[in-house]
């Protein structure tokens, strides 16, 4: 039981690391080129319009999701669940950014990114369909995270509890060290600093 849960945790966080580094790297690339043919003898004037100018939202997401897979191995239990149903709602916001504008006409979505230009212009537009179904794939793929999450996190164990009996069992098995005079020195200049009488008897055996 324990080995399926650490493996569905290290599923959940591997999806949301996954997903936000394409979304990231997606959010970055050109997603439209829109052309805008002017009057003559004006030339044409071509922009590039990034994922990150279009859908604002999918660089964000890809922050959000990163951060949520840190805190998959950082928090348990109910703390778990709300991350996972964060992850699931930033999925589906990046989601329908990518889909949103795949079924856009690329010619609306280039003029309300740039305008229509001066009076007597042509715009038209070509989308790179590549990186929105990129930004839809690592959509799915949070979603799939977060949903997991939200249901099966709260049983999955933490990843830290191993080492933290670690530090316990090698801080209990660590020897007492004996107190030197230059401790007790030093313990009578503290005493000094705080107004106390050093020389008082504290009741320690040397």
């Amino acid at each position: 039981m324990t080995g399926t849960a650490h493996r569905e945790l290290a599923g959940a966080v591997v999806g949301a690391v996954a997903a936000g580094g394409l979304a990231l790297s997606a959010g970055g690339q050109t997603w439209v080129t829109a052309t805008v043919e002017r009057p003559e003898p004006l030339p044409p004037v071509i922009e590039q319009l990034a994922g990150s100018e279009l859908a604002p939202f999918v660089p964000a997401g890809g922050l959000v999701l990163l951060a949520a897979a840190v805190a998959l191995v950082a928090v348990r239990g109910a703390g778990r669940v709300l991350v996972g149903l964060l992850a699931a709602v930033a999925g589906g916001a990046l989601g329908w950014s990518g889909l949103r504008t795949l079924l856009t006409d690329a010619d609306v979505t280039a003029t309300g990114a740039v305008g229509s230009g001066t009076p007597g212009s042509t715009l038209t537009a070509e989308v790179s369909a590549a990186w929105p179904v990129l930004v839809l794939v690592a959509g799915l793929l949070a979603v799939a995270a977060g949903l997991l999450t939200v249901l099966r996190g709260s049983s999955w164990p933490g990843m830290g509890r191993r080492y933290e009996r670690l530090a316990a069992a090698a801080a209990a098995a660590a020897p007492v060290r004996r107190r030197t005079d230059e401790d007790r020195a030093l313990d009578a200049w503290r005493a000094l600093d705080r107004g106390e009488d050093p020389t008082e008897d504290s009741g320690e055996q040397p």
